[in-house]
């Protein structure tokens, strides 16, 4: 399922490979190639002179001590253009390589930590386009032109002070993007690898199955992961789903009816056919629990299975250089010893504690303000529809419920832009340090903004039916929306907005084909799409005891998902760059969690069901009594949790031998290497000695 047939990707290229006719010139022997392979595509701004355009192809092959990218260039279609193509020469990639870490496979066919000195004896190290993937080169060549720094104060010919001017060690990349000079940086498509991408992908007929190691290959690890998780939770919604179908459709006992009742107790008195029986209330409260658990324990294996697949299970942990938008004061850093901007951690701190702490607050209120205006809502169509006693006024139940859906969505919307810009004011020095500040803000904001109506319903309303048609008015809503943007939407941009591509012929001029693909919206990133997931993932575990059709519903939105989110990757927008990743990063903290919170949501949940409370009242058990044997249930089953989570191990028996394997070879090639050293150091003294 993770791998079908894909085309040798020596065969073609992103656009096409050309000569090296125009190409800046490279310096070792080695890298000089009768082909050139173009990876990214720039696009300057109209206004932009020639003598400018010159100025920054100079700097990108400019060698990397003298504050350049080393990367190879290509003014486009002439001087005076608005584009310049990037490629990359072997020593540049060779060398990237082996500072992110990555493991390619060695000549006895096990994947081993790339080194160039013995970059010999890997397969494939001749032909680049086997040795790396076509998003490793691309990325490759993104991140070396982060990295280009200016080495002394100067100004960008053709641009005047103050937006010309260049500070010592500020990102050359950086200000060119903040001065207007540069549009945009775009990875460059393979348009036949793309078309064949899509017929193996999102127009297959058949139901289930992905090509992840394409995809991985074409679009890289972080797109990678994040379908290889959804094919996975996919796969792992069918238990789940063949129990809510059956305890929904085939236990007499367990009926759904969301009759209203017309009586003045409505509110407060339910009848036994509203509710499932204990039997299978507890089956699927348990199983829930269990569920979750093993689904995340199975997905970190298969996770660790894909890192060491894919040659990202041993990423170097780096001195993060910073980021491009990071700012301040020029200083000595006093870890590096070199130039660069420097920003106090008090002044952070205070932004932090004064600014984002007070207006994530404040959102957390209009979350509150909107649960009340709910639950107002709700009171006031209760009433008419029990006054006027017609079966006509019944769907009208539902519309708070729709009201507030819609309600939390947009505030959700908005919030997460607010939370990216309250993270860019923080002014993080490094890249992980931001993606954490702001995936911490907005999985704060979407837990309370998505459950907090859910567990107040449950836990202080103890309203069962009210938060059954919550649950089910928020799976259909969602669903509804979720299936016309995610189907719809896209189609009618693709059919009526004529895409980029759609009027090009192969025989057109390749700079038509370079401005097409440039032409089309920047990729929106997955944070959306993560999101989606967990809230989803939230739902089914936290409250799908109390609707068991939760996962049959969730089952059918996510099979058209995988389709719909390929489609827009490969036909809507541009291409993004993708780092290597060795798993979901902080994602995956975020579903263990849920996963950890689901066992008390769901014991707590159990507890109330007017079943178990029947019989805790024939028993004779006070209501301290109940906490007290529902809190000992808790912590077994959080017991129970943590001994599955230990039994199964997060890697499989043979990756950890992989591990260990590559830490001795690293210890024994270093212990060499300070023997060599060692010996060197010796000859040169009693040379010096001699004299």
């Amino acid at each position: 399922m993770t791998s079908q047939k894909e085309p040798q990707e020596g065969h073609s290229t992103s656009t096409k490979v050309t000569g090296p006719s125009s190409w800046s010139k490279v310096s070792c022997p080695c890298c000089t190639s009768t082909q050139i392979e173009p990876l990214v595509l720039i696009q300057l701004a109209e206004s932009v002179q020639p003598i400018t355009k010159q100025w920054i192809m100079s700097v990108i092959a400019a060698p990397v001590k003298a504050g350049g990218a080393q990367l190879l260039v290509h003014p486009g279609e002439d001087m005076k253009g608005d584009m310049i193509v990037v490629a990359a020469p072997r020593c540049t990639l060779h060398r990237v390589t082996e500072e992110l870490g990555l493991c390619k496979t060695y000549q006895d066919g096990d994947m081993k930590a790339f080194s160039f000195e013995d970059r010999d004896n890997f397969c494939n190290i001749d032909d680049t386009q086997q040795f790396l993937t076509l998003a490793e080169r691309q990325f490759i060549v993104k991140h070396e032109m982060d990295l280009m720094k200016a080495l002394e104060d100067q100004r960008i010919p053709g641009i005047p002070a103050p937006a010309g001017k260049l500070k010592a060690r500020e990102s050359i990349l950086q200000k060119l993007e903040k001065a207007g000079l540069i549009r945009s940086i775009t990875p460059l498509h393979d348009q036949e690898r793309l078309a064949d991408l899509g017929k193996q992908w999102y127009s297959q007929k058949s139901l289930w199955g992905q090509p992840l190691d394409y995809i991985h290959n074409y679009f890289g690890g972080t797109i990678a992961y994040y379908f290889s998780f959804l094919d996975f939770y996919t796969l792992s919604l069918f238990p789940p789903a063949i129990l809510g179908i059956f305890i929904t459709f085939f236990l007499p006992s367990a009926n759904f009816s969301t009759a209203i009742e017309t009586d003045s107790n409505a509110s407060s008195k339910i009848s036994d056919d509203d509710h499932l029986s204990v039997s299978s209330y507890m089956v699927q409260a348990v199983f829930s629990m269990l569920w979750s658990t093993i689904f995340m324990e199975l997905w970190k294996r298969r996770s660790a299975s894909l890192s060491y697949h894919w040659g990202t299970f041993n990423l170097a942990e780096q001195f993060q250089e910073p980021r491009p938008g990071f700012h301040g004061e020029i200083g000595t850093n006093p870890v590096t010893g070199r130039l660069e901007p420097l920003f106090p951690d008090w002044k952070r701190k205070m932004r932090m504690g004064l600014v984002s702490v007070p207006v994530v607050g404040f959102f957390l209120g209009l979350v509150i303000l909107g649960m009340a205006g709910f639950y107002f809502c709700e009171r006031l169509v209760s009433s008419w529809h029990k006054e006027s006693g017609s079966y006509f006024t019944a769907p009208l139940l539902y519309l708070p419920s729709i009201a507030h859906i819609v309600y939390t969505n947009v505030l959700g919307n908005v919030y997460r832009n607010v939370a990216l810009k309250l993270t860019e004011a923080e002014n993080h020095r490094e890249e992980s340090s931001f993606d954490y500040h702001h995936t911490t803000k907005v999985l704060v904001f979407t837990f309370f903004n998505n459950f907090a109506v859910l567990f107040h319903i449950a836990f202080f309303k103890e309203d069962m039916p009210l938060l059954r048609k919550r649950l089910s008015s928020l799976l259909i809503v969602t669903q509804v929306v979720g299936q016309f943007t995610e189907v719809v939407v896209p189609f009618l941009v693709d059919r009526f907005l004529t895409s980029a591509n759609r009027n090009l012929k192969e025989d057109d001029p390749e700079v038509d084909h370079l401005q097409a693909q440039g032409s089309l919206p920047a990729f929106p990133g997955l944070f959306a799409e993560y999101i989606e997931l967990l809230v989803q993932f939230g739902y089914l575990s936290l409250f799908s005891c109390v609707y068991p059709l939760t996962a049959p519903l969730l089952l059918l939105n996510n099979l058209t998902e995988i389709r719909t989110d390929a489609y827009k990757l490969c036909k809507l927008f541009n291409k993004p760059f993708s780092a290597p990743v060795a798993n979901l990063g902080v994602w995956q903290l975020a579903f263990e969690v849920l996963s950890f919170i689901s066992v008390i949501s769901n014991c707590w949940l159990l507890l109330l069901s007017p079943r178990v409370k029947e019989w805790t009242q024939e028993a004779g058990l006070s209501s301290s009594q109940v906490i007290v044997i529902a809190v000992i249930v808790e912590h077994v089953l959080l017991i129970v949790k943590m001994i599955l989570a230990f039994i199964i191990p997060d890697e499989p028996d043979w990756l950890q031998v992989k591990r260990e394997q590559i830490e001795y070879n690293s210890m024994q090639a270093l212990k060499k290497q300070r023997i060599k050293s060692t010996r060197v150091d010796g000859k040169l003294q009693k040379a010096k000695m001699g004299e």
